[in-house]
């Protein structure tokens, strides 16, 4: 494998040290090896893609964003050998579906957890936000799929199971739990006949415990070995000037156990997610919110319409709590990213205008409070970005490069040179569990095509 290595300097004083009496600046020292090399992409998802003892790395065979519907592979690489690993193909691939892709390490063992579309996707029923759910797959028994989330579409439906698609899954710091965006197909549908409803994105959770739903020969429906709910509660009309949102999406759990919330009371599990609301003027705009979730879902089996009807969403569970963060004279924005927050749940990072309309990094509190700037460019963000397992540095992507930024001291590094428009990175830069490395995609130009390679950065210090 071939080694390029990168030196950047940071030269905030606060980086310094003492030795001996004299001033010398710490040095971080990167060297990049081209992981990947076959003839096809090799997508890594946003986070989450390091298994747990950090030798492996998970991807799809994607080469766009946007081919999920045709993929058909779901593999790992080890960052050391480069040995491959296949661990899931789908049967009966076509242009149509059923496609994988956004796949994730779990924490705390070696499952790997994926989209798959629906199992009878053809030309009429292809691949779409409503038909898809989450499947998951033990690392040591390669092609032998778990359905999590069950789903079923027909009335009377089941609680626990969801009536359309979910996708971008996240294990919770513990791996019990796992959150995703939603698109329901019932309500897809129902927006078609005339119906004053609309398909609206939700965040939902699943939890512990098996959901039964009928045999079905047209593979239409499944059962699942989690249970799934939705946690957001939203609505076509927003209130101007409410807190109420027509749309919550790519959210994160807040901190590996939880958060401290004011009163000094510990919250186990929580979900930061943007959510759209309608300012005083009626204009649409993305705002912080926190859903603060029961610590048992005990009464999630008797809450009254938990699946929904053919005319309404699935309910939200009771003991959900649902509040706005943030109240941004503009709203949070720039391309698309997922929240992200510290290991100890104390500060929700996101992007933002700054006061010259770059795109930058800032930061709240879950509690809410005042919003923080983080990064300070005299250039936009370029996409999504990753913590450190400490919390302390945040890698992400502008000016064509990578860059890593100390939060306690706001000092920014470029880790990687400046690439071409075509040639630079692209998705989020993932952090190793021991934070020593960093993962990221960028295209390859070789003899058979441009392909999605996997990069990795290593870092020591001098």
């Amino acid at each position: 494998m071939a080694h390029v290595v990168y030196t950047a300097f940071i030269m905030t004083a606060a980086l310094w040290h003492t030795s001996f009496g004299h001033m010398q600046k710490d040095t971080m020292k990167f060297t990049e090896t081209q992981l990947t090399r076959a003839a096809q992409g090799h997508t890594l998802n946003n986070r989450q893609v390091f298994s747990k003892d950090g030798n492996w790395l998970v991807y799809d065979t994607r080469n766009d964003d946007t081919q999920i519907g045709s993929t058909r592979t779901i593999a790992c690489v080890h960052v050391k050998t480069g040995e491959v690993k296949v661990l899931y193909t789908t049967a009966n691939a076509s242009a149509y579906g059923p496609g994988v892709g956004a796949v994730t390490f779990s924490p705390t063992a070696n499952r790997v957890l994926f989209i798959q579309g629906i199992r009878n996707a053809d030309q009429s029923k292809p691949y779409s936000t409503t038909r898809r759910t989450g499947v998951a797959v033990d690392t040591d028994h390669p092609q032998q799929p778990h359905y999590l989330d069950a789903r079923d579409i027909s009335a009377p439906f089941t609680a626990g199971a969801l009536r359309g698609g979910t996708h971008a899954h996240s294990w919770s710091g513990n791996g019990q739990r796992i959150s995703f965006t939603y698109n329901d197909y019932v309500m897809e549908q129902l927006s078609k006949t005339g119906a004053p409803v609309q398909d609206l994105r939700m965040v939902g959770v699943m939890v512990p415990g098996a959901v039964q739903v009928a045999p079905d020969p047209s593979a239409e429906n499944n059962s699942g070995e989690m249970f799934a709910m939705v946690v957001t509660r939203v609505t076509e009309h927003p209130q101007p000037g409410s807190d109420e949102i027509s749309k919550a999406f790519d959210e994160c759990w807040i901190g590996e156990k939880g958060y401290q919330k004011k009163d000094g009371t510990h919250q186990p599990y929580a979900i930061a997610f943007q959510g759209d609301v309608r300012d005083k003027a009626g204009h649409l705009i993305t705002e912080v919110f926190v859903t603060d979730l029961p610590d048992q879902f005990k009464a999630a089996h008797k809450t009254p319409l938990l699946a929904g009807t053919p005319t309404t969403r699935p309910a939200v569970p009771e003991g959900v709590v649902q509040r706005r963060v943030t109240h941004t004279p503009q709203g949070i924005t720039g391309p698309r990213h997922w929240l992200r927050t510290t290991p100890d749940g104390s500060l929700i990072f996101f992007l933002a205008k700054d006061d010259s309309g770059l795109i930058q990094l800032f930061c709240v509190s879950p509690n809410g409070g005042a919003v923080k700037q983080v990064t300070h460019h005299a250039f936009s963000v370029q996409g999504q970005f990753n913590l450190s397992p400490d919390g302390n540095l945040i890698a992400y992507p502008a000016d064509n490069s990578l860059f890593v930024t100390d939060r306690r001291t706001g000092a920014s590094t470029r880790i990687t040179p400046k690439f071409s428009d075509a040639d630079g990175p692209l998705g989020a830069p993932n952090w190793s569990p021991d934070g020593n490395t960093l993962a990221y995609n960028r295209y390859v130009d070789s003899p058979q095509g441009r392909f999605l390679q996997i990069f990795l950065l290593r870092k020591d210090r001098l």
